[in-house]
């Protein structure tokens, strides 16, 4: 659902300061129910008007419509340039009719009016099955069935089972004994997996409607912000005694609009914020418009167009002045008298500078836009028709979010692409972990211990005190939730299973949820919270801990930590994080080997955690208690006074060990990265991984390999160092002995922020790289990476893709976004250009869809001019012939129809069918795509030739037909002389059929639908142009009936064939010579095999454990085993592309055994 962008408050109050609006307060006070409190000595409140819970996605109403949408499409230059045409035709005499550009200028129009109305009304459809859709509402006590748009801010309403919320609600209680209810948010960020949202303690027993008359409560929070995870408040219910009990409220509280209520009977809710207030409209304002080249390319053509436009015209208008006064020509008989002795005056060279306009105004191609349009338009659903591009594992298909950049995607130079969930499948398994220095690793779902001679890994007989105590911290610190497939209306609070194994974790970290699924594989079972208490059993024996307080993941923290108390009232705080954020704070634990485990996995390419716990005593946890109680029930500054409480907690920690869970590449990938870099596309990893895994990744992808030269930028503290370093850099790079070595280039979060002060150097050092992979980055950095390559020199054309809501920052800076339909939601995919499932659908989307968007559409817009050119340059020929009279060759019927109607289906036609090579042949010939990029096709090479092209065809027809059939000469047995119309009629019939040849020269794939698209041309020119010679028509549709029976006696004439088929001959065959030499060196240059093949680069390497398989890593340059030819024992026999980041190939055919 989209919303209606209201734009700035501010400036609307500058032009209407009598209706601005009285300034807001930093936060808000909703009275639940619409209950004042009774105590006397409560100050008086003032209400604050709220918007109505009315949502307005359309963009037109009934009144408005035709003003709007008119003021909105003359807006255009084409549009308003023939709109001013058509007035100067009406108000001078003109040489032809005014018809000629007003009719079609009417179709334009209308045409897109009727687009653009039917998409309006169905927004209005929408919004009113929204607005009118019946909503449970408590009032006076009751409950009622209200509109969904008649909800007040302060209702309490009550919300069943798989219904979507209203309104953004604060939740009160639910049918959960606990509080608790369970919503999915696909609406909002896509992500499928339940989450869990509860009340506080004092409201839940509230369940009925008669129980709400019992509170008085209020509710304090920020005013709406768009943040969807952000959330800061209180809520105070005064009891009878007139006692103030503050609870503080956060997101986990807040049920947002377009979330829907699952497993959970119902909930009552106390409506926050309405209409456009709520987060969901917040986050729903129009994204920033994107260009692509092709359209920029073309306005400039437009204007080039204008411009000679207007010197043909100024040149005429100067020659009919020095005809018309030369002594020795004198006055021609066919001139009328009024023009003898012309008094020159500015208003009568004005008039007949403005008629050579009119005269020549064809040239602009009226039809282009909506020709482009309607072509966009149907070529974005061949996108999502694509059955290559869909994913039976997802059940997804690729989507065009927009239409406009299609040909851009073939323009594509540089590619910045997240790793998680993008290049791998962000699926977690849990692999090893170093616990208080020793390795263990799971083999057969069984933890064993890794031999350190190098032998076979040894299985746990039982945990020893470190071992429970380390998964003890992997069962507890989390948020997973614990979901039953047979739970209907109460979760899985009710349902119980001993082994584990009926459960469906749902965690919002893939992380955590690996954690939680190898603890149950090991017999460390997680039941759930219930009651406030974390229920766990190791081996069936069942321990219950007191979960008190969960300070949640940031990413500034870089940590999560619990503080639970056990059956022996003994208070832990259990934390875990990354090695950069935990490591530093340790005092006890085996610190130095933890380090080096946690670099050894990063090098294997396995993500890592640092496991740590610290025991408090009473009065660290009393303090910290008052501290943390404090800062969220705060509502100025909430998040930096916990940030200090969590500082306060997480230090001093007894470090346990590190985890390392493996996240698989995705299928495809490293042959996608090779045919994207054959194909001339640099391709960027922007990721927020460690420096070891992500140049690992990079190895495995084939983004890096094993004969390319890093270069890194990583661990500096301060700008000038990262000067330096860059001038080294760029210095190793000029030196002679460097000259025909690859680069890589590996910068990390914290110096590309002082890198960043030195742009234009550290642009020019990475554009000179032939890879370059960024770690340790922010979202918002990503975009800064971004943003400085598509602003560097040569203003390449950048694409990123990503699958979390962290990518959407660089999605929306970078030319195209592509969005993943992964596990982290759906952020990226609402915010991106095109979606699909899949990183090697890429592949097909840039090399396939983006080579023949661009190709159809850049030869469509070439076409258009060059067909007018064709046309109507005979018009400025004919003004030799006229002395200058501004006489029209052409009959208003042949202008009129020439763009709209004769001419428009074919060359429509090709834009969406046109095939100039197989999808396969691009595939399998990757550099093809270097031909189109840099938009070549529209370069002004091609631009001239095409033009130059429709010069000579129309100076051969023109000139021609002057020669064959002029003075004296007759085309007729009866000895009849031809005349201007019949001269007209014979250049305009031999120009069409010139320009629709060399579209068919220009045709590689002829279609159904292109077969189509002549003989609508044939049919409807033969039809028209006969009816229109054969009647008489009425002076109110022609004022005069110059082509009655014209050309049905011109083609009673042999000659008449015989000159146009020649004359045809003559004008088309430098373009079937060229026609030919293309196709030739087309196919020398084209193999009919397929040319792309795996980089024998790619080799694995060794593997991870002596019990698992391989993955592919990449040694440094000159060490024994970096030769591509190498063969290892453990790949013997398999091709590369076999060699998959699987572990259970050889564990899989026996779990018991090694």
């Amino acid at each position: 659902m989209a919303y209606e962008y209201f734009g700035d408050e501010r400036a609307y109050d500058k032009v209407w300061p009598c209706f601005r609006k009285p300034p807001r307060s930093a936060n808000r006070s909703v009275f639940v129910g619409h209950k004042f409190p009774t105590d006397p000595e409560a100050t008086v409140h003032q209400p604050e008007l709220y918007p109505e819970n009315q949502i307005i996605s359309s963009r037109y109403t009934i009144w408005n419509f035709l003003p709007k949408n008119l003021f909105e499409q003359f807006r255009r230059v084409a549009n308003f340039y023939f709109l001013i045409i058509g007035i100067v035709q009406l108000l001078i005499d003109t040489p032809v009719s005014p018809i000629t550009s007003i009719l079609p200028l009417i179709f334009v129009v209308t045409v897109t009016a009727i687009k653009q109305g039917y998409e309006d009304w169905l927004r209005h459809k929408a919004d009113r099955e929204v607005n009118y859709r019946e909503v449970e509402v408590i009032r006076n006590g009751q409950l009622t069935t209200e509109r969904s748009m008649d909800i007040k801010v302060g209702d309490i309403l009550k919300i069943p089972l798989n219904k979507s919320f209203p309104c953004d609600l604060v939740m009160l209680s639910s049918a959960d004994p606990d509080g608790n209810c369970y919503i999915t948010t696909a609406n909002l960020d896509g992500e499928t997996n339940l989450k869990t949202h509860c009340c506080i303690q004092e409201t839940r027993r509230y369940t009925h409607p008669d129980d709400f008359s019992k509170l008085t409560a209020i509710i304090e929070c920020q005013q709406p912000i768009p943040d969807l995870y952000s959330f800061i408040g209180n809520l105070t219910v005064v009891k009878d005694n007139g006692e103030h009990t503050v609870r503080p409220l956060g997101p986990e509280h807040v049920l947002l609009r377009g979330a829907r209520l699952k497993n959970t009977a119902f909930i009552y809710g106390c409506a926050i914020y309405t209409g456009n207030e709520t987060k969901l409209a917040l986050n729903s304002k129009p994204k920033q418009t994107k260009f692509s080249r092709v359209e920029r390319r073309m306005n400039t053509f437009l204007l080039i167009f204008l411009v000679i436009l207007a010197l043909e015209s100024i040149f005429s208008t100067c020659m009919k002045y020095w005809y018309a006064h030369r002594p020795r020509v004198g006055q021609p008989w066919y001139v009328p008298e009024k023009e003898k002795d012309v008094d020159v005056s500015v208003r009568r060279v004005l008039e007949d500078f403005l008629s050579f306009v009119v005269l020549f105004n064809y040239v602009i191609p009226i039809s282009l836009y909506v020709t482009i349009e309607v072509q966009k338009f149907v070529g974005s659903m061949f996108f999502n028709w694509d059955i290559e591009m869909y994913d039976p594992g997802t059940n997804e298909s690729a989507k065009a979010n927009t239409s406009d950049l299609n040909e851009e995607l073939g323009q594509v130079e540089y590619l910045f692409t997240d790793k998680t969930g993008t290049l791998t499948e962000n699926e977690m398994q849990f692999r090893m972990c170093s616990i208080n220095g020793v390795e263990f690793e799971e083999v057969g779902s069984m933890l064993c211990r890794v031999s350190p001679t190098g032998g076979q890994p040894e299985p746990l007989p039982a945990f020893t005190e470190e071992v429970e105590t380390f998964l003890t911290v992997l069962v507890l610190c989390h948020s997973v939730r614990v979901d039953h497939p047979q739970a209907t209306e109460l979760g899985a609070a009710a349902m119980y299973s001993y082994s584990g194994y009926d459960y469906d974790y749902q965690a919002p970290s893939p992380d955590e949820k690996a954690f939680v699924e190898a603890c149950r594989r090991y017999g460390v079972v997680f039941h759930g919270c219930h009651d406030g208490m974390l229920e766990v059993t190791f081996k069936g024996e069942m321990r219950r801990y007191k979960l008190h307080h969960t300070l949640e993941f940031d990413a500034t923290r870089k940590r999560m930590s619990v503080i639970v108390q056990n059956e022996n009232d003994e208070v832990y705080l259990l934390c875990k994080g990354a090695e950069s954020s935990m490591l530093n704070r340790a005092v006890q634990g085996d610190v130095s080997t933890t380090l080096a485990h946690v670099n050894k996995y990063a090098v294997l390419g396995l993500r890592t955690l640092v496991i740590g716990l610290r025991r408090l005593s009473k009065e660290e946890f009393s303090h910290f208690d008052t501290l943390l109680d404090t800062a969220r029930t705060s509502l100025q500054e909430r998040a930096s006074k916990l940030s200090e409480a969590f500082d306060f907690v997480e230090k001093n920690l007894n470090v346990l060990g590190a985890t390392a869970v493996e996240d698989k590449l995705q299928d495809e990938v490293p042959e996608t990265i090779q045919a994207l870099l054959q194909a001339g596309i640099k391709v960027w990893v922007l990721t927020g991984d460690k420096e070891e895994t992500a140049v690992n990744i990079s190895h495995s992808a084939g983004h890096f390999t094993s004969d390319m030269v890093t270069l890194n930028i990583t661990q500096q503290s301060s700008s000038l160092e990262c000067a330096d370093l860059i001038r080294k850099h760029a210095q190793l790079l000029d030196q002679p002995a460097s000259r025909g070595h690859r680069f890589g280039l590996v910068i990390d979060g914290a110096s590309l922020a002082h890198c960043l002060v030195h742009s234009a150097i550290l642009s020019q050092l990475a554009l000179r790289c032939n890879a370059v992979l960024c770690c340790r980055m922010t979202p918002l950095q990503k975009a800064e990476v971004v943003k400085l390559i598509k602003h560097s020199k040569n203003k390449p054309v950048t694409a990123a893709i990503g699958d979390g809501a962290n990518d959407v920052s660089m999605i929306e800076e970078a030319d195209v976004g592509i969005g993943i339909m992964g596990k982290e939601g759906r952020q990226a995919v609402r915010n991106s250009d095109y979606a699909f499932a899949r990183f090697r659908f890429l592949q097909k989307a840039l090399l396939v869809h983006g080579h023949f968007y661009y190709i159809r559409l850049s030869n469509l817009v070439q076409y258009f001019f060059y067909k007018n050119v064709a046309f109507i340059t005979a018009q400025l020929f004919y003004t030799f012939f006229s002395a200058f009279s501004q006489q029209s060759l052409y009959e208003s019927f042949y202008l009129m129809n020439f763009n709209m109607v004769f001419t428009a289906m074919p060359i429509l036609m090709y834009g969406i069918f046109e095939q100039h090579l197989k999808p396969s042949v691009l595939l399998g010939n990757p550099k093809l795509y270097r031909k189109v990029s840099k938009n070549k096709n529209m370069s002004v090479r091609n631009f001239i030739l095409w033009n130059s092209l429709g010069l000579w065809h129309c100076a051969v027809m023109f000139f021609g037909a002057v020669f064959l059939m002029g003075e004296e000469t007759s085309v007729f047995p009866d000895g009849r002389m031809i005349g201007n119309w019949t001269l007209g009629s014979i250049v305009y019939f031999g120009s069409l059929m010139i320009v629709c040849l060399k579209l068919c020269l220009t045709i590689h794939y002829w279609s159904p639908a292109i077969w189509f698209g002549f003989a609508f041309f044939i049919v409807t020119y033969t039809v028209g142009t006969g009816v229109y010679n054969s009647i008489i028509w009425p002076s109110l549709l022609s004022e005069h009936n110059y082509l009655l029976y014209d050309w049905n006696t011109v083609l009673q004439s042999a000659s008449v064939w015989l000159a146009e088929i020649g004359l045809i001959t003559l004008a088309l065959l430098p373009d079937i010579v060229f026609r030919a030499y293309t196709d030739i060196s087309t196919r020398h240059s084209i193999s009919p095999q397929l040319q792309f093949q795996r980089d024998s680069r790619l080799i694995p390497l060794r593997r991870i454990s002596q019990a698992e398989t391989t993955k592919f890593i990449f040694p440094p340059v000159g060490t024994p085993h970096s030769s591509p030819n190498t063969t290892h024992k453990h790949t013997k026999g398999l091709r590369p592309t076999e060699v998959k980041f699987s572990f259970r190939k050889q564990t899989g055919r026996n779990k018991n055994t090694l």
